[in-house]
């Protein structure tokens, strides 16, 4: 490994992660696919006791081979989550900058040109794009990259669209569950996810469609979660609600006014007015009660707070 050119090194560790991606452990009976978390658990006690030992001979001996070992764990912990919300510069970059300076190099690799595909355009639901993730020859290294991906890609959705970033969320959340337990193999999985990546595509020509901004379609899409409302209404009323819906409550919201007890008080009343003028199906059809709904609309409107005031 340390005889090799950098690029060489990188396919040599990325082998060795998806190796190690793959590695089930049998917990109370069940297969779980764990192989990450326990290599990034024992490199850590190894780190601890090499501190301890150094500079024993012995400790000296595998000086190489734990610098592999701390390679490849630098390695996952671009695909882990991030702790804070990133920009999509900062995402694209953390995705490309693999170099571990202390062992690879201080060349510049791009992960994607690594991994043998090509560098993504600004949507990284392209259908080019995926078809490289699915042909990637390391399946556990290309689900990984993938669930990095997504999961970004539905955090900053659901920054700005409530509905759609909880079920994406789950969706996501439900397929990688079902891998780990190993009730799917990566194939399956991977196809799952690019599935999921159409359907977050189709969500925004949804919005084309229907003509519609984000915040309009973010609204569409938070009365649309009640299960009668798009059969009972259609979409052309549901988006003319929609519509009514984000110029009312845009044109009577302040700053702060999430924490304004009485301008939340007037929004209910109005967002009420609304629903019911377009006969749209209450939460409880024997009360007639719209509680759950208006606490939705007002739920996604204090997302749209930041968008609006741009």
């Amino acid at each position: 490994y340390f005889t090799l050119e950098p690029k060489y090194k990188l396919n040599f560790i990325l082998e060795a992660a998806n190796y190690l991606l793959g590695l089930p452990e049998i917990k109370q009976g069940k297969t779980v696919r764990n192989g990450k978390e326990r290599f990034k658990d024992n490199v850590v006690k190894l780190q601890k006791a090499f501190g301890l030992a150094v500079p024993h001979p012995k400790a000296i001996e595998i000086r190489d081979d734990l610098a592999f070992f701390q390679a490849i764990k630098a390695r996952f912990s671009k695909f882990d989550d991030s702790v804070r919300t990133r920009t999509n510069e900062e995402i694209e970059t953390a995705i490309r900058q693999i170099i571990n300076d202390a062992i690879v190099s201080s060349e510049v690799i791009d992960v994607f040109d690594a991994a043998g595909i090509k560098r993504p355009d600004i949507s990284i639901l392209s259908d080019e794009f995926l078809a490289e993730i699915d042909g990637m020859e390391h399946k556990n290294l290309a689900l990984e990259l993938l669930r990095r991906l997504l999961n970004d890609e539905i955090k900053t959705r659901g920054q700005m669209n409530m509905v759609q970033g909880r079920k994406f969320s789950e969706m996501l959340a439900e397929a990688i569950k079902r891998y780990q337990n190993g009730l799917i193999d990566s194939v399956k999985v991977i196809e799952e996810l690019i599935q999921l990546a159409k359907d977050i595509r189709a969500a925004d020509q949804r919005g084309e469609r229907l003509n519609l901004r984000k915040d309009e379609l973010a609204f569409y899409d938070a009365l649309a979660d009640n299960p009668n409302a798009e059969s009972l209404l259609g979409d052309q009323i549901l988006k003319k609600i929609a519509l009514e819906l984000t110029e009312s409550v845009r044109k009577n919201t302040s700053i702060d006014w999430q924490y304004k007890q009485s301008v939340q008080a007037k929004l209910r009343v109005m967002v009420k007015r609304i629903l019911r003028k377009y006969k749209y199906p209450p939460d409880d059809p024997s009360t007639g009660e719209y509680t759950v709904s208006v606490t939705k609309v007002l739920d996604q409107a204090g997302l749209l707070a930041d968008y609006w005031s741009k």
